[in-house]
Formats: C-alpha cells, sequence, structure tokens
C-alpha cells in the first residue's frame, strides 16, 4: 500500500520540462545564486535518464525516482537526494561531498571511486553496492545497510558507522581509521589489509569476519571475545592490551 501510494504521488516531467529546470539550475550555479533556479526535482519520476557530467550541485532530487540514472562524474554537493530511490543507479566518480542521503535505496548501485565525504546517509539501503575506491570520509552513516556491498580500498576514515551492517561486504584494504562502529555488524565481511587504527568497535559483531593483515592497533572497545570470532593471521597487528606485546603486533 505505502509503495502504490507513492507510485500515485510521483510526478511525471516531459523531456521539456526537465530541459528547463536544468537550464535555470546551469544559470543558479554559474552566478552562484543570482540568477536562475536551483533543480527541484523532488518526488519527479526521473528513471533510467542521463545527467552524467552535468552540475547539480545543491539540486533537489528528494524522493526522486532515480532507478537505473547516469550519474556518472556529475557533481552532487550538497544535492537533497533523501529517500530518492536510486536502485541501480550509476554514480561512478560523482561528487556526492556534504550530500543528503537519508533513507535513500541505492542497492545495487554503482559509486566506484566517487565522492560522499561528508554526506549524510543514516539508514540509506546500500546492499550489493560497488563502492570500490570511494571516498567516504566523516560521512555520517549510521544504520546504514551495506551487506555484501564492495568497499575495496574505500576510505571511511572518521566516518560514523554505528549500527551499520556490513554482512559479507568487502572491505580489503579499506581505511577505516578513526571510523566510529560501535554495535556495527561485520559478520562474514573481508577486512583484510584494512586499516582500523583509532576505530570504535565496542559491541561489533565480527564472527567470521577476515581480519587478515588487519591493522586493529589503538582501537577501542576491542575485547578478545571479539578477536576469537574473528580469522586473523600472523600479520594482523592487534592492540598491545590484547596482544601482550609492547608494539601491538600479534
Amino acid at each position: 500500500m505505502i509503495g502504490l501510494s507513492a507510485r500515485r504521488d510521483l510526478r511525471v516531467l516531459s523531456h521539456d520540462q526537465i530541459e528547463r529546470i536544468l537550464a535555470a539550475h546551469r544559470l543558479y550555479v554559474e552566478t552562484e545564486r543570482r540568477q536562475g533556479c536551483r533543480a527541484d526535482f523532488g518526488s519527479a519520476d526521473l528513471s533510467e535518464l542521463n545527467f552524467s557530467g552535468l552540475n547539480l550541485r545543491r539540486a533537489k532530487m528528494d524522493r526522486a525516482l532515480l532507478k537505473g540514472a547516469d550519474f556518472t562524474g556529475a557533481r552532487l554537493q550538497r544535492a537533497n537526494l533523501i529517500g530518492a530511490l536510486l536502485a541501480h543507479a550509476r554514480l561512478d566518480s560523482a561528487d556526492l561531498t556534504g550530500a543528503r542521503l537519508s533513507g535513500a535505496n541505492l542497492v545495487s548501485a554503482s559509486l566506484r571511486n566517487a565522492c560522499l565525504a561528508r554526506a549524510d546517509m543514516e539508514f540509506a539501503l546500500m546492499v550489493d553496492a560497488a563502492l570500490a575506491g570511494a571516498c567516504l570520509e566523516a560521512a555520517d552513516m549510521s544504520g546504514v545497510i551495506l551487506d555484501a556491498a564492495v568497499l575495496t580500498r574505500a576510505t571511511l576514515r572518521a566516518a560514523n558507522l554505528r549500527g551499520a551492517g556490513f554482512h559479507a561486504a568487502q572491505l580489503d584494504e579499506a581505511d577505516l581509521r578513526d571510523a566510529r562502529l560501535g554495535g556495527a555488524f561485520l559478520v562474514e565481511a573481508s577486512l583484510r589489509g584494512a586499516d582500523l587504527r583509532g576505530a570504535y568497535l565496542r559491541l561489533a559483531r565480527l564472527g567470521g569476519a577476515d581480519l587478515s593483515g588487519a591493522d586493529l592497533r589503538d582501537t577501542e572497545g576491542l575485547t578478545r571475545a571479539q578477536l576469537a570470532e574473528a580469522h586473523c593471521d600472523i600479520d594482523t597487528k592487534v592492540p598491545a592490551a590484547l596482544s601482550g606485546t609492547d608494539d601491538g603486533e600479534g
């Protein structure tokens, strides 16, 4: 019932209407908001459309239907995408710095090498999303679901990942320094070679997680019981208090 109601509320825009909105937004951006008009695509059906390379900084797309849309290389800094449906969308190399994505659906979306630094992403649904090489530094991702997502070599330094779901996610060589992972679900996740120095891991679930070669020195809240549930090898570096050594290498 909720899905049907949301579908009925979608705005249908003609090609000409979309082009006019984009032209006005381009002027809005180029004149630093003195002329033109901020694009408002809120609750509009923009499925499968091509926005690649466009400057959509501060554009309003909350609750828009953007399934399969192409935003490759687009500039979406501080864009409002709250509750937007972006399943299977292409956002590779897009700049979403400071964008608002709370509650957005990004299932199977591609965000390879995208920048989401300081983005607001609480409770976004990102199952099977491709985020290899993406920058998510200082992003607010509390409660986000990233099950089976690929975040190989992604930067999540100082990100808020409290209660986030990473079941079977790939985080090999990811930068998780100073990340807040309290209560995060990392069961069966791969964190081979990941850098977790200074991360907060109290109550994080690590059952079956692969921590081979991971650096866990100076982490907070990590216990022996958590480590016992994960897979570590001789190259895994653990806090000195848990290894019994001075340099924290175990």
